[in-house]
């Protein structure tokens, strides 16, 4: 299992400090999660390196323009992941979106959109 860490930062203060969070992403193991979605918040960011799913990566929930700081160790796992995103559902559940493959390693930031959920 990865070791991980995720901090959440308004869109306020991440506009604020964008050069020094720029620092230190992809190979680093530094990325950042951005929800874009208008309405939707994200409960669930879960990866799987083949071995299994990882535990939610988020402590707190991701409202719609928020942004969180995560870290992976990359020289504690693979950097070839499978990403799966957890939505907040109208009854309070988690609903699981589609899952997609992502070089984590590689990642400077994954965006979730209405839509789409992909990476740089």
């Amino acid at each position: 299992m990865q070791l991980m860490k995720v901090t959440v930062t308004g869109l306020a203060l991440l506009a604020g400090s964008m050069t020094a969070f720029a620092q230190g992403t992809g190979s680093e193991g530094y990325f950042q999660i951005h929800n874009n979605t208008a309405n939707n918040i994200v409960v669930g960011f879960y990866t799987n390196d083949g071995n299994g799913w990882s535990d939610n990566w988020l402590a707190d929930a991701l409202a719609p323009d928020e942004v969180a700081e995560a870290e992976f160790l990359a020289d504690t796992g693979n950097c070839d992941q499978t990403l799966q995103i957890g939505w907040l559902g109208d009854d309070g559940s988690e609903v699981m979106d589609d899952p997609i493959s992502i070089d984590i390693c590689a990642a400077s930031n994954v965006y979730m959109d209405d839509n789409e959920v992909y990476y740089d």
